[in-house]
């Protein structure tokens, strides 16, 4: 059973933040004070500088939000937003919308040229990236949520650890991605000591989040990422409300966001009045309106053309029509 449900569930630490974090403490006096922790990152509100298009009329009944989960390799740098998600909140038809965008995708980011989507973020933090969304699928996003791997290893130790069935041919690359974070943070965090359904600290299971080299690259890398946020997802539901205070104090400082403590409570509210009880995901590009191919060298995803991949797009953001493949 839970096997057949990993599939179905895609990077659902966002849900998570999404729900718990800003949809639901923070309607309570406890959970709005918690949200001084939060990073606050004021970006441009014009719509030149976030590449808005000034004939975009889209729907007012539905607001985009992007969403960024960041994989650092140390605390300072700002890294590559190896997670690019849409959360569209549509109170017409009653869902959270989570779109994601393939991190290898081959977009123009304004001022640099062509390259992959999650370059955006290392080079020109969250605006650029929203800017090349924004451009790139005809967008009219104006805020974001970035998260980071070194939160996601500390919920994982609040939660007491997330149960993963490990490979032979996985165990070395989680060691060293756990050698790696140990020199980097002067700690100690034990290893793996081989393979089979074993609990797995929040240290090692970022490291097996992030193995690339395994299997079939970034689509398999893109499983395993599922697999531990789902865990998390359901241990932290599991987890009771006593624990939610304890795990929104591990999250909330790796959080950084363009949204004020006084629009996370309205969003919060229109929200939750709204009705909406419902979670719908998609992926952009579109299976079949896309392929892989090496240019100069590189491996990038590029799409067939970007405007079929616009017209599917907002035909699931605003008309709630899912095409998922050719």
């Amino acid at each position: 059973m839970a096997k057949r449900r990993k599939k179905k569930k895609s990077r659902k630490i966002l849900i998570l933040f999404i729900i718990i974090a800003i949809l639901g403490f923070s309607c309570g006096a406890y959970g709005f004070s918690l949200l001084d922790k939060i990073q606050n990152t004021k970006i441009s509100q014009s719509d030149e500088e976030l590449g808005i298009d000034e004939d975009n009329t889209k729907s007012n009944k539905v607001i985009n939000i992007a969403l960024f989960g960041v994989d650092k390799r140390n605390t300072s740098e700002r890294g590559r937003s190896d997670t690019i998600m849409i959360a569209s909140i549509d109170k017409e038809f009653k869902k959270i919308k989570l779109t994601s965008i393939m991190r290898d995708t081959y977009v123009d980011i304004p001022g640099r040229g062509m390259d992959k989507i999650n370059h955006a973020y290392a080079y020109g933090g969250p605006e650029l990236a929203i800017k090349t969304i924004n451009q790139n699928f005809d967008m009219n996003i104006r805020d974001f949520v970035t998260v980071d791997f070194f939160g996601l290893e500390k919920i994982i130790d609040v939660i007491g650890g997330v149960e993963i069935e490990v490979k032979s041919n996985e165990v070395k690359h989680i060691n060293k991605g756990v050698k790696q974070l140990n020199k980097l943070t002067g700690t100690n965090s034990p290893q793996v000591s081989g393979p089979g359904l074993q609990k797995l600290t929040g240290r090692q299971a970022v490291s097996y989040a992030r193995i690339r080299k395994v299997g079939n690259g970034d689509f398999e890398r893109t499983d395993r990422q599922r697999r531990v946020l789902e865990k998390v997802l359901v241990e932290g539901l599991n987890a009771g409300v006593g624990k939610f205070p304890k795990l929104l104090n591990a999250m909330l400082p790796h959080v950084e966001t363009s949204l004020s403590k006084s629009k996370i409570l309205s969003l919060s509210t229109s929200t939750l009045t709204s009705g909406i009880r419902e979670i719908d995901q998609y992926r952009i590009p579109v299976d079949g309106y896309g392929k892989g191919r090496n240019i100069k060298g590189v491996y990038y995803f590029v799409p067939e053309t970007l405007e079929e991949n616009i017209q599917l797009l907002d035909k699931f953001i605003y008309e709630d029509e899912k095409i998922t493949k050719r």
